[in-house]
């Protein structure tokens, strides 16, 4: 069997001029170094806030490195350059909207601007592609709260069978028939 691979991709320009250091993207693989158990790599990637290169850099992270799942930090507020969400909508086959309606709803647990994150999820040919927030413990709160459904989903569009470590991360399967 071929290796799984994880695009993980951070929207800023800061961080990919240098000027921040990329602490969003390490937050994601960070996380999903504890969740996952099956073997896998990441294909990681820091950008800028241009649709053009975030639409581009999910494609080829789908459709040539052979990711399952992308997951982006960044971009998905309400300033002109948040363009996250219009290049993840214009790549992806069928939108997910719960995944960001799920976000939204655990992160008004903790900040009332959560309301204004455009976090959403996608999915492209058998790729699962999920917009995050750019700040670390917001990746975290929304990650656990989507995380569950994620495996089941790429099962569900013909993608590898992602393994979860229980103790840290419990996804739901429903029993076979």
């Amino acid at each position: 069997m071929d290796r799984i691979r994880i695009g993980i991709i951070n929207v800023s320009d800061r961080a990919s001029k240098g000027i921040y250091e990329d602490i969003p993207g390490k937050a994601i693989l960070s996380t999903m170094k504890e969740y996952l158990s099956v073997d896998w790599e990441p294909v990681y990637r820091v950008i800028p806030d241009e649709e053009d290169l975030i639409a581009s850099t999910i494609t080829d992270l789908t459709d040539h490195e052979g990711c399952c799942l992308v997951v982006t930090s960044g971009g998905t507020g309400p300033a002109p350059r948040d363009v996250t969400p219009e290049a993840t909508e214009r790549v992806c086959h069928k939108m997910m909207p719960g995944f960001g309606e799920l976000m939204r709803t655990e992160s008004l647990k903790y900040v009332p601007t959560a309301i204004l994150s455009r976090q959403t999820a996608g999915i492209r040919n058998q790729s699962l592609i999920i917009n995050l927030p750019g700040k670390p413990k917001a990746i975290r709160q929304c990650l656990d709260a989507v995380f569950p459904a994620v495996p089941y989903c790429i099962d569900l569009i013909g993608g590898p069978y992602l393994s979860t470590n229980e103790e840290i991360m419990k996804v739901f399967r429903p029993p076979s028939k």
